[in-house]
């Protein structure tokens, strides 16, 4: 009568094996949550360092032309059944992003100190404008495909990344046609700056 029962996996093996399976999981999910929340540094030139990584069903290689060229990252992922999604991202250096700084204060030569500040870090800095009414708020705003680098240029000016926006017509300032990235200093700023100009 014994014999006549089936036979199955003990189920302490199923345990330990679907603990190894959740711990996977989980340190994958860190791992894409640190990586996903770790800004890029702020400098003239983007740094980044060749690597190529296998992973469990895909690859990423990660090249940087020389010269001062743009950054491309490919990442090739294969799923079960569903094929191989490919995403590639270029980054581009500083110095292909066009900034004006609008003065959105009525303290003189703030954009201007600030147009100097940004312009340290390699951007390609128009001349400062005053911006078409006063704001309490700093802000940066940018263009389609420039999120990343406006982002960058305020957090080098001590500007929450809430307070980064894509360009519209509700933007303080006119006549910024052509320019990706566009800086609003506000009252916010100019409380804690002494403009030398």
């Amino acid at each position: 009568m014994d014999d006549d029962q089936p036979k199955t996996a003990p189920s302490g093996s199923i345990s330990i094996v679907r603990a190894v399976g959740v711990l996977i999981v989980f340190v994958v999910a860190v791992a894409v949550l640190v990586s996903v929340g770790t800004r890029p540094s702020v400098s003239s030139t983007p740094t980044t360092t060749p690597t190529t990584a296998a992973a469990a069903g895909g690859t990423t290689t990660t090249t940087v032309a020389g010269g001062g060229a743009a950054a491309t990252t490919t990442t090739t992922a294969e799923h079960k059944g569903k094929g191989k999604a490919t995403t590639t991202t270029t980054t581009a250096p500083p110095s292909a992003t066009s900034v004006v700084v609008a003065n959105g204060t009525s303290t003189n030569g703030l954009a201007a100190h600030y147009s100097t500040l940004i312009g340290a870090g390699g951007w390609t800095m128009k001349t400062p404008i005053d911006a078409a009414t006063s704001v309490a708020t700093s802000a940066v705003y940018y263009v389609a495909g420039q999120q990343q680098q406006a982002g960058a240029i305020a957090t080098s000016i001590s500007i929450k990344p809430a307070q980064v926006l894509p360009l519209t017509t509700a933007a303080p300032v006119t006549g910024v046609t052509g320019v990706d990235v566009v800086v609003v200093i506000g009252a916010d700023l100019a409380a804690t700056t002494t403009a030398t100009t």
